[in-house]
């Protein structure tokens, strides 16, 4: 082990148990400490908007022509990897980690087969939906058959 590899290890031995002696005992107040050192979110090429599915019996909106796993759900975009969660407010980034907890219930819960749609559900146009989330949020059953009679009327 280098030098450098015992200094950087020593110094941060001492700044962990300099929190732990100086920090209340665990029943007053709770100290969290993690190093996360982990690999970058691979990067996904989009070549243009894509359409999106909401997923039945959800909230939660998907991207059924990419292979990796993206979500929508209230103005945000989601991806797992790794046992972690990103969250973009763009389709295609930047994505930044986000805490488990952060993640919403809608999103974690989504079925493990949600990509096995029934028929009537559409693929949605990225334009039309962009412009239409937000309504549809507010009365989500119209979502899947509004968006048809919207398709050619847009």
């Amino acid at each position: 082990m280098t030098v450098r590899k015992k200094s950087f290890m020593l110094s941060s031995g001492l700044i962990i148990m300099s929190l732990l002696l100086f920090y209340p005992a665990k029943g007053r107040a709770e100290v969290d400490v993690s190093v996360n050192i982990g690999l970058p979110l691979p990067s996904v090429v989009i070549s243009a908007p894509p359409a999106v599915i909401m997923i039945p019996g959800t909230p939660v909106y998907f991207t059924p022509d990419i292979e990796v796993d993206i979500f929508f759900h209230r103005g945000y975009w989601y991806r797992p990897y790794r046992q972690r969660w990103y969250r973009a407010r763009d389709y295609n980034g930047p994505w930044g980690y986000i805490a488990p907890r952060a993640v919403p219930a809608a999103i974690v819960n989504v079925p493990p087969d949600y990509r096995h749609i029934p028929p009537g559900h559409e693929r949605v146009p990225y334009g039309q939906f962009k412009k239409h989330w937000k309504e549809w949020e507010k009365a989500p059953k119209k979502a899947h058959k509004s968006h048809k009679h919207r398709r050619h009327g847009d």
